[in-house]
């Protein structure tokens, strides 16, 4: 059976994506993370990446942390322990751009390329990354 992680859009303590890549760090722990979600696992230059780097904290790091059990709220405790803790405003400009990764920034020639392959090219209702994740995984039709 496959087992997606959460939607991008579901948050913790207000900050968006949290959630979702708590789940990757799981799925992937035991051997459940599809294999196509490998490429971009803790990725630089992925969500994982860029919100480990927001938090100041090595994805290597939060897998081991994950490991230990906890919910998610006291995960990202730990981030803000072990890392940073963004104020109010750091965090709706996260959210800002956690939910738009892929809307005519660098992600978007990636965002075109999954729609070509995926036949949905002409679906205007699919602008950001996170709608794409929410259509792939089956929470959008």
């Amino acid at each position: 059976m496959v087992a997606f992680p959460k939607s991008p859009n579901e948050s913790c303590k207000g900050m968006m994506y949290f959630p979702r890549m708590l789940d990757k760090i799981r799925l992937h722990g035991c051997g459940d993370l599809p294999e196509e979600y490998h490429k971009n696992f803790g990725a630089p230059r992925s969500a994982d990446g860029a919100l480990c780097n927001f938090l100041r904290i090595k994805h290597v790091d939060l897998c081991e942390r994950v490991k230990k059990g906890g919910t998610d709220e006291e995960i990202l405790e730990w981030c803000f322990e072990n890392g940073r803790r963004p104020n109010e405003g750091d965090i709706f400009l996260w959210n800002a751009f956690a939910s738009k990764i892929g809307f005519r920034d660098f992600a978007t020639p990636v965002l075109q390329q999954a729609k070509q392959k995926l036949g949905i090219e002409n679906r205007d209702d699919i602008l950001t990354m996170p709608d794409l994740m929410d259509f792939e995984e089956g929470r959008r039709s």
